[in-house]
């Protein structure tokens, strides 16, 4: 088997690699910030086509820091963009995870794709926290089950869809990092089973006595992931799920706002605040692009609302 490519984001060397596959490195680093100004409109694009014609089949590990390896395949459009050092991936939640390092906290990652964020969750420099990484797909599990393995087995991993309750359904969609349950479940597709946030309390994965920030990136049934996991999240627990760009009426946002008794929350780049959101018109300020999304946040937990209550006051205190 040929060893992965090995990229460092801290000091930018990348190794094991020949004078075309860097040539290539350098390709996808210059288009990514060429098309960061564009939301890096047509960059999955442009290096998957790299990928599939010119590229040769390898693996890439990033070095993300210092006890966080991430694997994927060299020229995969969607994660070749940390090639570009200057990339940041999820702003706002990173700031969340980065000022939460001291909290005993359990990182319910659905939706987890390969593992980024329980790789860098798990990681020292973030506490060194308790992750469990919830992935449907066939191919994309093997690709998190390895992401696991290299950085020493130390978060949990479970081949799953997240929904409103336990059952199975079809995955389908022609991009790994948006495949979904939410299509016609007559159009074929992977079968894969299907649990809710409750089910992990019913199964002995959590409990309601610990913390929980849930990353909920499932692709179309946010509504239903939320709604089975009613009780979980009557605890100290956060969800952070995405609402997409090309929705105007924000209906994620909206059934959070109107159907739950979470306070909504959405970080304004503008002000770098976490804003409670009354009134969904900030949202139209906020998503100012179409093919991007955007992570909002829902909460009922006093001891979360006042964690960021507190980094707002430290954003205060860092502009003056």
């Amino acid at each position: 088997m040929t060893p992965p490519i090995q990229f460092d984001r801290a000091s930018g060397v990348l190794q094991s690699v020949n004078l075309w596959e860097r040539a290539m490195a350098c390709a996808l680093v210059v288009g990514s910030k060429i098309s960061s100004s564009f939301s890096h409109r047509g960059y999955n694009m442009c290096a998957n086509l790299m990928r599939r014609t010119v590229l040769p089949a390898r693996d890439l590990v990033v070095k993300l820091n210092a006890d966080a390896l991430f694997a994927f395949p060299f020229g995969d459009g969607y994660w070749s963009k940390l090639l570009n050092r200057t990339f940041s991936y999820e702003d706002e939640l990173e700031v969340l995870f980065r000022n939460s390092i001291d909290v005993d906290y359990t990182l319910l990652d659905c939706g987890a794709n390969y593992g980024y964020w329980s790789v860098l969750v798990s990681s020292a420099p973030f506490g060194s926290h308790k992750a469990i990484a919830i992935e449907p797909s066939f191919d994309n599990f093997a690709k998190l089950a390895n992401n696991a393995r290299i950085n020493g087995d130390r978060f949990d991993v479970i081949k799953c869809a997240i929904g409103s309750q336990r059952g199975t359904a079809h995955l389908s969609g022609t991009k790994h990092e948006a495949f979904s349950i939410a299509g016609d479940p007559n159009a074929g597709g992977e079968e894969v089973p299907v649990i809710s946030l409750d089910n992990l309390l019913d199964d002995g994965k959590v409990s309601m006595s610990g913390k929980y920030l849930i990353k909920l990136d499932v692709e179309g049934v946010e509504i239903e992931a939320i709604k089975g996991g009613a009780r979980l999240l009557q605890g100290d627990s956060v969800i952070m799920c995405e609402e997409h760009g090309n929705d105007p009426h924000h209906t994620v946002s909206r059934f959070i706002l109107d159907q739950t008794p979470l306070k909504l929350i959405v970080h304004d780049p503008a002000t770098n605040r976490f804003e409670t959101v009354t009134e969904l018109s900030i949202l139209d300020r906020i998503k100012v692009s179409t093919h991007v999304g955007y992570n909002v946040f829902g909460t009922s937990s006093a001891f979360w609302l006042d964690r960021i209550n507190s980094l707002n006051a430290s954003a205060a205190r860092r502009t003056h």
